[in-house]
């Protein structure tokens, strides 16, 4: 039987700067101050992080 899959969503609880970390964090089911830290040191590695971050921020739908 085929699982539907959970949608990704920004998260208005909890959120700092745009919930993006937040509904990361409650998709992957995990504390959300691990994937600030983790946006954090993948921003300061090379600013692909920060891409990602914004682009994630502009597509994913808010809850």
């Amino acid at each position: 039987m085929i699982e539907k899959a959970k949608p990704l969503y920004k998260l208005r609880e909890g959120r700092i700067i745009s919930g993006v970390c937040a509904g990361l964090a409650e998709y992957f089911n995990i504390d959300v101050n691990i994937v600030r830290i983790c946006a954090v040191l993948i921003g300061c590695a090379g600013g692909a992080g920060v891409i990602a971050y914004i682009a994630a921020a502009m597509l994913l739908p808010e809850r």
